[in-house]
């Protein structure tokens, strides 16, 4: 079976990166991944409460996995939070106490570079929020690239956006940080909204959750159930859209996903389109100026259910 996968996430923990903490604690308790360190950033809500709901989603699955803190606002912007869809606290106003941990002593680009370095050539990155923690790291030193094995992006879209038009939320919050790691040479899988648009729960695929009436039961249908709620109010269609936990799916299994080698940029000036990831499809681009993996096609069905096992097992054990 391989050699073990060495992940290090890079999260700004809302509601989804909460369940794709828990679908890669379950991997990680069946010996499929290593879980190296998770850095945060500003994002869903401010890096502190990121931060926060960091530590308490790992102390919640007893795993002790080292968080350190990152950027505050995106590289030339101010942040843009979205508390609106996942709550003050970033996890549906469940208003979690406080961690017993404290973040490390490392800032988010210490703890890159460090684990790049002693994992040089091994390691996957996972981010699932804006890419300013990588691009920082990237700007200190330009030979991360070369150390690290490959990246998967929960970002960006070929054909769709949901904070504008045309631009996905993790890119849009800070493009110019998009741009620094999509021209950065390494390897990378981008799996936006064109697939993570096909994978949502809906009430009926929650039943099984909903039948386990214990307080672990309860935190997931809170959480849950807050962002299906701002999903409906936002597009009329009540369900939770299940964007970063499919990026930590890829990382696992790459053939959830059908992807295409293709050129990708960030607009960084667009009136209309800043924010937005520009993928040549055109089929003529000279050869060997493809960047990365563009996720286009995903296997639904099994990916929702290998991520409700995943919380089942959670849930049954408390």
């Amino acid at each position: 079976k391989g050699k073990l996968i060495k992940l290090l996430l890079d999260v700004d923990t809302g509601i989804d990166d909460a369940l794709a903490l828990f679908y890669l604690a379950e991997a990680r308790k069946k010996g499929e991944i290593e879980i190296l360190g998770s850095t945060t950033v500003g994002g869903n809500v401010e890096v502190g409460q990121t931060t926060l709901n960091t530590l308490n989603i790992w102390e919640m699955l007893d795993l002790d996995i080292p968080v350190a803190a990152g950027a505050k606002q995106p590289l030339m912007a101010p942040l843009n939070p979205a508390p609106f869809v996942h709550g003050d606290d970033g996890l549906g106003n469940t208003f979690l106490s406080s961690p017993k941990k404290l973040p490390s002593d490392e800032s988010a680009v210490e703890m890159i570079l460090r684990l790049s370095h002693e994992y040089a050539g091994e390691l996957t990155l996972l981010t699932t929020a804006p890419l300013t923690n990588i691009a920082t790291a990237l700007l200190h030193d330009p030979s991360l690239a070369s150390r690290i094995g490959k990246v998967v992006i929960m970002g960006g879209a070929v054909f769709t956006g949901n904070v504008s038009a045309v631009a996905e939320a993790n890119i849009a919050n800070d493009p110019e940080a998009a741009r620094i790691v999509f021209r950065s040479g390494m390897e990378m899988t981008l799996v936006g909204l064109d697939v993570t648009h096909e994978v949502f729960w809906e009430e009926q695929d929650l039943k099984e959750l909903v039948k386990i009436a214990n307080g672990r039961s309860a935190f997931l249908i809170q959480i849950i159930d807050f962002i299906s709620t701002a999903y409906e109010s936002l597009s009329g269609w009540k369900r939770c859209v299940l964007h970063d936990p499919l990026a930590a799916g890829v990382c696992l299994f790459p053939d959830l996903v059908k992807s295409e080698k293709r050129y990708v940029d960030v607009e960084l000036n667009g009136e209309l389109t800043r924010g937005m990831t520009v993928v040549d499809r055109r089929g003529r681009t000279p050869l060997g100026e493809e960047n990365m993996n563009v996720a286009l096609e995903v296997d639904a069905k099994r990916f929702k259910t290998q991520l409700m096992e995943s919380l089942l097992t959670w849930v049954r054990e408390g």
